[in-house]
This record gives structure tokens, C-alpha cells and sequence, in this order.
């Protein structure tokens, strides 16, 4: 695998940040959850997209970081990531969308800030660690969305510490069956 690259980044507002500036805890912006600072998605998926979602360009997915040499299958949940001066690490999967009736699991991932720092577009992100190689983006959507009554699968995501809160939330709930 060729190292995961930051390719563009784009603020909350949808505009593309070329130059170098500060990543925040909070990411873009001071209100929003620090579990969801930035989102990820893989421009490879853009080329897998039905002719009519196809965008002029990357970011129609409302993404911060278009990411190549990275997707669900490769990226897991505390996988934690220098990019510049910064220590970002993946928190959770990115949002289920439906297209119709059939539903894409092409969810990217959310990073929270570990440690602020100045980025800048065109970056490698160096892998620091890997805690829990297990719980790939793919695996943590199969048991959130496919394999719901897996309650011990489940209780083995929720022990996953690096897992957002929310979605550890979720998984408690439906392990103790409230």
C-alpha cells in the first residue's frame, strides 16, 4: 500500500483550503464535536459513483480531507495519523447514505484532533499506531448496521476505548437492551 495522502482539504463551508493553517481540536470550527472533528472520504469512491451523483468535483460528500490510498477496508477505528504538525486519530465511521432503496456502506470516517498543529493539503499521513487493527471502518458498519442482533460482537466494539462516545452509546444500549 502506497502511504495515505491528504489530497484536498475543505472547510466547513465547502471551501478548498490550499494554504498551511492551524487544525483545531475541534477541527473547522469551535462547535463541533470533538469525536467528529474532520471527516474523510476516499476519492476512489467518486469513480465508483452512478453516472447521475457524479460531481463536477471532489467534496460533493461534504468531506474535510479527500483521501487517497485509504478506505473502510484499511482504515480502523484508533488508527492515529501525524499530518504535519498535527496527531489526528479515527473516532468512528461517517454517515450511512441511501441511494433509493440500496444503502452505501462507502461511509468514509470521522478523525478527532489529538494534538493541534499546522496542516496543509498534499500530505502524507504518517501511521503512528494501530490499537485495534480488528475494528476496521467496514467491520464497526457490519455490526452497527448489517449484524445487529451479534450482541457479542457488538459487546466486543463497545469495548473498543478509542471508539467515539456516541457510537459506544449505541452499542451499550443495545447490548443491555434499553
Amino acid at each position: 500500500m502506497e502511504e495515505p495522502y491528504v489530497f484536498k482539504i475543505f472547510s466547513n463551508e465547502r471551501k478548498e483550503k490550499k494554504k498551511r493553517f492551524r487544525l483545531l481540536e475541534t477541527g473547522f470550527s469551535k462547535d463541533k464535536i470533538k469525536d467528529e472533528a474532520i471527516f474523510a472520504y476516499p476519492i476512489k469512491h467518486y469513480s465508483e459513483l452512478e453516472e447521475g451523483e457524479r460531481a463536477d468535483n471532489i467534496g460533493m460528500m461534504e468531506e474535510n480531507f479527500s483521501v487517497l490510498e485509504m478506505d473502510e477496508f484499511t482504515v480502523s477505528v484508533g488508527d492515529t495519523f501525524r499530518m504535519g504538525e498535527a496527531i489526528i486519530q479515527v473516532s468512528q465511521p461517517g454517515k450511512i447514505r441511501r441511494v433509493g432503496k440500496k444503502v452505501n456502506f462507502q461511509t468514509g470516517w470521522y478523525f478527532r484532533v489529538i494534538e493541534e498543529g499546522k496542516i496543509k493539503e498534499r500530505t502524507d499521513l504518517e501511521l503512528l499506531d494501530r490499537a485495534y487493527p480488528q475494528w476496521s471502518i467496514t467491520a464497526c458498519n457490519e455490526i452497527m448496521f448489517i449484524k445487529k442482533h451479534d450482541l457479542r460482537r457488538a459487546d466486543e466494539l463497545y469495548e473498543c476505548e478509542l471508539l467515539s462516545e456516541k457510537w459506544r452509546h449505541v452499542l451499550r444500549k443495545r447490548v443491555r437492551g434499553y
